[in-house]
C-alpha cells in the first residue's frame, strides 16, 4: 500500500511541471483583473434570463443591448457575447424539447436551410461593418422587434392558419399532413404547409440574427403558427431546435473572427444556466401576453434610445 501511494506521489511530482506550464500560460492569457471587476454580469444575467425564459422572448434580446449599452463592449462584441450567452442559455429547453419530440424535423431542415447560411453572413458582416452603422441597424432591429412583440399576438394565443389568406391557403392544401407524436402522449396532425415563405423568413430572421443576435424565434415562431398552420407547442419547440443550431453557427463565426470577450461571457453564461432553471417554473405564473407587450414596449425605447444616441453624438 505504501509502495502504491509512494508511485502515486512520485508520478504527480513528475508531472506537475507539465501540467503547471500550460495551465499558467492559459491563465497568463486571461484578464482577471477586468473578470473580477464584472462580477455584476453574473446577477443581471439571471435576472434576464429569469425574465426571458418566463416570459418567452429570447433571451439575447436583453444581453446584446446590455453587453453594449451596460458593460460597454464594442457591437461585435456584444452581439458575439450576446450570440454565445443565448447558446447556452437555451440549451435546456432545446433538450427538453428534443426528448419529448415535439419538434417537426421536417419543417426545421428547410428553416435551417436558410437560417444557417444567413446567419453566418450577419455575424460575418458585423467585423466588417464600420460601427456607426451597425450600432443603427441594432437600434433599428431592435425598434422592429419590439414593434413585433408589441403587435402581435404571443405564440400561445396565436390560432393557427389565421393570417394564411387565399393565395398562401391555395398554396399549403393538397400537401399531405404531417403527424407528430410526443413522449407524454400527445399527437399532432395538421396539414403540411408550402415552406418557400418560412424558409425566406428564416433567411432574413438568420441575417438579422447574425448581425444583431436577436431576430430569428421573434420572426418565425408565430409565422408558423398563423401562415403555416403548425399547433403553437410545436411551433414553438421547432423554433427553438432551428434557434439552437443557427446560434451555435454564428457564436462560432464570432469567436473565430475575434476573441471572444472570455471575462463577460465567464460571468453571463453560469447567469442564464441559473436563470433559466428558474425561469421555467416561473413562467408558469406569469401573464405571458402582458410581459411581451411590456418588453415590446421596452424594447422600442432601447432602440430609439441606440439610434438618437448614434445620430445625435
Amino acid at each position: 500500500m505504501f509502495n502504491r501511494w509512494t508511485g502515486f506521489v512520485a508520478l504527480v511530482v513528475t508531472l506537475s511541471p507539465a501540467v503547471s506550464i500550460p495551465l499558467q500560460s492559459l491563465l497568463a492569457g486571461f484578464p482577471v483583473d477586468q473578470f473580477l471587476a464584472h462580477w455584476w454580469v453574473f446577477p443581471a444575467s439571471v435576472l434576464f434570463s429569469l425574465i426571458a425564459l418566463a416570459s418567452g422572448v429570447s433571451g439575447a434580446l436583453f444581453f446584446s443591448p446590455f453587453f453594449m449599452l451596460g458593460v460597454g463592449l464594442t457591437p461585435a462584441q456584444a452581439i458575439g457575447a450576446g450570440l454565445l450567452t443565448e447558446v447556452f442559455g437555451m440549451g435546456n429547453g432545446l433538450v427538453n424539447y428534443v426528448r419529448q419530440h415535439v419538434v417537426d424535423y421536417q419543417t426545421a431542415k428547410w428553416l435551417l436551410a436558410g437560417a444557417v447560411p444567413a446567419v453566418v453572413v450577419g455575424a460575418f458582416a458585423t467585423h466588417y461593418v464600420p460601427t456607426t452603422i451597425l450600432k443603427l441597424a441594432f437600434g433599428a432591429g431592435l425598434v422592429l422587434l419590439g414593434g413585433f412583440l408589441t403587435l402581435y399576438d404571443s405564440p400561445e394565443e396565436a390560432e393557427p392558419g389565421e393570417r394564411e389568406g387565399e393565395f398562401l391557403g391555395a398554396k399549403n392544401d393538397g400537401r399531405g399532413t404531417t403527424t407528430v407524436e410526443t413522449t407524454d402522449g400527445e399527437t399532432f396532425t395538421y396539414d403540411t404547409c408550402w415552406r418557400l415563405p418560412g424558409v425566406g423568413l428564416a433567411t432574413v430572421g438568420g441575417f438579422v440574427t447574425g448581425l444583431i443576435s436577436a431576430g430569428l424565434p421573434e420572426l418565425t415562431t408565430t409565422q408558423l403558427i398563423v401562415r403555416c398552420r403548425l399547433p403553437p407547442r410545436v411551433a414553438v419547440a421547432t423554433s427553438v431546435f432551428v434557434l439552437g443550431i443557427a446560434a451555435l453557427a454564428g457564436a462560432a463565426v464570432h469567436a473565430l473572427a475575434a476573441t471572444p470577450v472570455w471575462y463577460v461571457v465567464a460571468w453571463s453564461i453560469p447567469g442564464v444556466l441559473i436563470g433559466g432553471t428558474v425561469g421555467t417554473r416561473v413562467g408558469k405564473y406569469v401573464p405571458s401576453e402582458l410581459m411581451e407587450r411590456a418588453l415590446g414596449v421596452v424594447f422600442l425605447g432601447v432602440g430609439v434610445l441606440v439610434v438618437a444616441t448614434e445620430l445625435l453624438g
